[in-house]
């Protein structure tokens, strides 16, 4: 690889991370850019736009699982990778519902942390098949449990990938023409797609519409030039 992987350590142990450290760097294409053993360290090392966190699960004063979320807001890009000592089937599953997308026992061989490490980079997940069926049940769980204390994931959960084109498109001030032309559909389709946009948000017009998608994140407002440059 023309550019290493960039990898942050996170783990509590010194010697461990030394160790982790050297078999890193001596693998082609990899290059770890920094190191932490608290959160504090961790929170500011994450500011380095890692590509791949390996994390420790059992940080001492810290659990890495209360960790995962504040990781993935400052490094948005990174992909997490929980290496960890701990053989907790339930805390590994809560690690992937928080966002990890492997996970690599310390007890297995060095070469399957560095085979974990590209497949991750790539866009994989390295996880075992009962762990991706527990994850989807209790993701699917978590959901369920959302749609019953909040009418609008419902609501917005029964829209279809066509029908959150065109919210996002008359969010961004395109009227029915322009949004057919974009998606290559008649005028008279995009009007049926409002109708039945509108049934399922419960809102009575464009306007409401408009309001609903940007207070929902199903559109983003418009800045004022580009208001303007949409408008004349």
């Amino acid at each position: 690889m023309d550019t290493p992987i960039r990898i942050l350590v996170i783990d509590d142990h010194e010697i461990f991370l030394a160790g982790l450290r050297l078999l890193l760097q001596r693998e082609p294409g990899l290059s770890v850019i920094a190191e932490a053993r608290t959160k504090q360290e961790a929170i500011e090392a994450a500011r380095n736009r890692p590509d791949i966190i390996l994390l420790d699960l059992d940080l001492g004063s810290c659990n890495g699982t209360d960790l995962l979320p504040e990781l993935m807001e400052i490094a948005p890009n990174a992909r997490v990778l929980v290496l960890t000592g701990v053989l907790d089937r339930e805390l590994h599953l809560r690690a992937v519902c928080l966002g990890a997308v492997g996970i690599v026992v310390k007890l297995e061989a060095p070469r399957f942390l560095m085979k974990a490490i590209r497949k991750v980079y790539a866009g994989e997940a390295w996880l075992n098949r009962t762990m991706v069926a527990s994850a989807m049940a209790e993701l699917q769980e978590r959901k369920q449990d959302l749609k019953e204390t909040d009418p609008d994931v419902v609501k917005i959960d029964s829209l279809t990938a066509r029908e959150l084109e065109i919210i996002a498109l008359v969010g961004e001030g395109r009227r029915n023409k322009a949004i057919g032309e974009r998606l290559y559909i008649s005028e008279k389709t995009v009007r049926h797609y409002l109708t039945s946009i509108f049934n399922k948000l419960q809102v009575a017009d464009r306007l409401e519409l408009m309001i609903y998608a940007y207070q929902h994140g199903l559109a983003k407002l418009p800045s004022p030039t580009e208001s303007l440059r949409r408008s004349s």
